[in-house]
């Protein structure tokens, strides 16, 4: 799901219109959208660490990688918005300040990832959890607990790696009840807390388009 929302109302309720991507087509479910944030770094509550996992930053992620991990993680869960985009709208995305991608490998082998792309003003950062999952051989073995807490780890700290940036005040994210069952209560069990949910009907396809193109 992309996220695109920064603000800061507590605790509202509202029924929404959403937009439909290009796979949004087809019978009308209902999507509750829960909208998360922390405000400081003691919040975080770490996973369990796995001693067969290391948590790298891709300092030189490429459009390719970058695309890989999306299509893989997201395509049993209607991640769409990106599978349009081309090449070079990747790597413009990725040339931004701010957006960083750090990988889970276990045993020397992707995992896993958390997107985190900061916006600053002249006073504060306020850091996203763009995109967050775990490619579908590795789920169900608690990988994701700890990947998350890595990852709100490193939003907190994302100024000290950009030079001139304000202090971060606020990490937040937004999730859906088309993203993996366990992704809603992961951020609870961090430490981040809800503030807002919406509840619109969204057209859908019946199928995902799945993290294998071709056959399968």
């Amino acid at each position: 799901m992309s996220r695109t929302w920064l603000g800061t109302r507590r605790g509202r309720t509202r029924v929404v219109p959403i937009r439909t991507s290009r796979c949004a087509m087809g019978a009308a479910v209902q999507v509750i959208t829960t909208y998360l944030e922390q405000h400081a770094v003691d919040d975080v509550r770490p996973g369990r660490v796995l001693d067969c996992v290391a948590v790298e930053r891709a300092e030189v992620v490429t459009a390719e990688f970058s695309r890989f991990l999306y299509a893989s993680v997201g395509g049993d869960w209607f991640w769409t918005d990106r599978l349009s985009w081309t090449r070079d709208q990747w790597v413009e995305y990725l040339a931004r300040p701010m957006v960083e991608t750090w990988v889970a490998y276990q045993r020397g082998t992707p995992a896993g990832y958390v997107e985190l792309a900061g916006v600053s003003t002249e006073d504060r950062t306020e850091v996203e959890i763009a995109y967050f999952g775990l490619l579908p051989g590795f789920l169900g073995q608690g990988l994701g607990g700890h990947l998350l807490g890595v990852g709100l780890t490193r939003a907190w700290d994302m100024a000290d790696r950009w030079p001139g940036t304000p202090a971060v005040r606020r990490v937040w994210v937004h999730t859906c009840t088309l993203d993996g069952p366990a992704a809603l209560a992961n951020y609870q069990a961090r430490g981040m807390v809800a503030y807002r949910t919406d509840t619109a009907e969204q057209a859908m396809r019946t199928e995902t388009p799945g993290s294998w193109p071709g056959p399968r």
